[in-house]
C-alpha cells in the first residue's frame, strides 16, 4: 500500500515540504512545496495538524533503573556513591519479572516521545537473570520498536578492586558463553533489521582488559558493535590512572577499541589530544545531557568531537540517573546544555536534533534509520502543536524544541502506526502503570 504522507505543518527534510511517500516500510518519495506524488498513491494521510521529524534514536540507556527513580538513597550523589548506593538494591530485587516491567515501561516511554529505536546497555546479571537479553528482545518486539541489543557485562567485583558487588557479576567464560550465544540468535544485520546486538563491557572501573579484548574478537567474528561507559566522571580517570597508570582512552586504545565499531556512553572528560585520536578512529560518542546534569558529571565536548570526525549520539541514560525515558526531552536538554558550554549563535535545534536522529544512527553502524530520505527506512514521530505551551511559536522546528514538546501524537516505524492519538498501539499503559508501580515497591521495602 503506498502511503502519501501530506501538507505537514513542517517537516525535517529538504524537499518535503508536502510530505513524502511510503511504500513496504520505506520511504520512496520526497514531495516538494506545491507539488504532487509521481506515483499514483491508494492512501494518504492529512499531517496538517503535525511537524515532522525523523523517529529518534536512544544510544544509551539502562531500562532496568526504572524500578528506583529519584530513589532516596541515590538522590543527591554523584556517580561513584549513586552506584555504591544502587549496587546492593538492584542485586537484591533484580529479577526476571521486575526486569521485564523495567524494560516494558522505558521502552513503551521512548516509543510515546517519538523515539523509534533504542539501544539498551544491560551489564546487571544477578543469579536468575541469564535470560536478561530474551526478555528485552520479547519486549521490543511486543511493541514494535527497533532495539540494539547490548550485551554488556561485569567481571570485576568490590573483591577483585572494582566498583560492583560479587552478587551482580559473572565470570569471564560464562559472559563470553553468552555474548555468543545472544549474537547467534538476534543479530541481524542486514538493512531495516528490527535486532541488533552489541557487546558492551560495562566500564574501566566493572571488567578487565582480557574482557574488553575479547569482545573485540567477537564484534568482528560477527560483525556488531562496541560499546561501554567512558570518560564520564573525574573519579574514572583517577580509577584508570591508579589501576592502569593511564588515562581512559589510552586504556581503550590498550585494549585494542580504537575502531569504527566503537561508541561511548557520556565522553565527557577528553582532553584536546584524546578528542583528535577518537576523532581520527571515528569513534562515536553518545551525549547524555540529562544525567550528566543530574549526577553532575560534566559537560561533554560535542563541537570538537564532531569536528574531530566522531560521530555523536543523544541517549538518555538510566531512568535513576534522568529519572525518565523520554528522548524528545533529551534533545531539548542537549541544546540547553550545548548552549552553556559553547553560545546560543553557534548551537542550534537543528544540532540537537541531529545527534538524536543521524548521529545516533551512525553511533549505532546503521544507514538505513535517522533521516528522512527516499531509501530510507519510514521511522518518522508525529508532534501535535495544540498546546498551550506552543501558542505563538513561530518556527515550528524550533518551537518543538524551545518550548518543551515531550509526546509524539503518532509514531511510525517501518510504515506502521506505533503510536496514534498520543497512545502506543499494542500497549496498555494504564496497566503497565499500575504493574510497575508494584514491581517498584520492593526495591523501596529495604528503607
Amino acid at each position: 500500500m503506498r502511503l502519501w504522507i501530506k501538507n505537514p505543518i513542517a517537516i525535517l527534510a529538504d524537499g518535503a515540504e508536502n510530505g513524502v511517500v511510503v511504500e513496504d516500510g520505506v520511504i520512496i518519495e520526497l514531495v516538494a512545496a506545491g507539488q504532487q506524488p509521481m506515483l499514483p498513491v491508494e492512501q494518504t494521510f492529512d499531517a496538517s495538524s503535525h511537524v515532522i521529524i525523523p523517529g529518534l534514536v536512544n544510544t544509551h540507556h539502562h531500562f532496568f533503573q526504572t524500578m528506583t527513580r529519584a530513589h532516596p538513597q541515590a538522590i543527591n550523589k554523584e556517580l561513584f556513591p549513586w552506584l555504591q548506593a544502587l549496587y546492593p538494591i538492584w542485586a537484591k530485587n533484580v529479577t526476571p519479572e521486575s526486569f521485564r516491567l523495567g524494560t516494558r515501561l522505558a521502552l513503551t516511554e521512548l516509543l510515546m516521545s517519538g523515539c523509534t529505536t533504542a539501544a539498551d546497555h544491560h551489564y546487571l546479571f544477578p543469579a536468575g537473570l541469564e535470560g536478561a537479553m530474551d526478555i528485552q528482545v520479547e519486549e521490543a518486539q511486543r511493541l514494535g520498536i527497533r532495539m540494539t541489543v547490548s550485551r554488556g557485562s561485569m567481571n570485576l567485583s568490590e573483591k577483585d578492586g572494582g566498583l560492583p558487588p560479587d552478587a551482580v557479576v559473572q565470570d569471564e567464560d560464562t559472559i563470553l558463553a553468552d555474548c555468543e550465544r545472544v549474537l547467534q540468535k538476534y543479530h541481524d544485520p542486514s538493512d531495516g533489521a528490527f535486532i541488533q546486538v552489541a557487546l558492551s563491557p560495562c566500564a574501566p572501573f566493572t571488567v578487565t582488559k582480557n574482557l574488553m579484548r575479547q569482545s573485540v574478537t567477537l564484534a568482528e567474528k560477527y560483525d556488531c558493535r562496541l560499546h561501554t561507559h567512558l570518560g564520564e566522571t573525574l573519579d574514572e580517570d583517577d580509577y584508570c590512572e591508579h589501576h592502569f597508570q593511564c588515562r581512559p582512552v589510552d586504556y581503550l586504545e590498550e585494549c585494542g577499541w580504537l575502531n569504527e565499531r566503537v561508541w561511548l556512553a557520556h565522553g565527557i572528560h577528553f582532553n584536546d589530544d584524546e578528542i583528535r585520536k577518537l576523532g581520527h578512529h571515528c569513534v562515536g560518542v553518545c551525549h547524555c545531557p540529562t544525567s550528566n546534569m543530574v549526577l553532575a558529571s560534566g559537560q561533554c565536548r560535542t563541537k570538537e568531537l564532531e569536528a574531530a570526525g566522531s560521530p555523536v549520539g543523544l541517549g538518555v541514560d538510566g531512568s535513576a540517573s534522568n529519572d525518565n525515558s523520554n528522548l524528545m526531552e533529551g534533545v531539548r536538554h542537549a541544546l540547553m546544555i550545548n548552549r552553556l558550554t559553547y553560545d546560543a549563535a553557534s548551537v542550534t535545534h537543528f544540532d540537537a536534533f541531529r545527534w538524536a536522529t543521524e548521529g545516533s544512527a551512525r553511533c549505532l553502524g546503521r544507514t538505513d534509520i535517522g533521516a528522512i530520505r527516499v531509501g530510507m527506512q519510514a521511522d518518522m514521530a508525529f508532534y501535535r502543536l495544540d498546546d498551550l505551551r506552543f501558542s505563538g511559536g513561530g518556527d515550528p522546528l524550533a518551537t518543538l524544541v524551545l518550548c518543551g514538546a515531550h509526546e509524539a501524537d503518532r509514531v511510525m516505524i517501518a510504515g506502521d502506526w506505533k503510536v496514534e492519538d498520543c497512545l502506543p498501539t499494542h500497549m496498555d499503559v494504564g496497566k503497565l502503570r499500575f504493574e510497575h508501580g508494584e514491581a517498584a515497591k520492593k526495591f523501596l521495602e529495604a528503607l
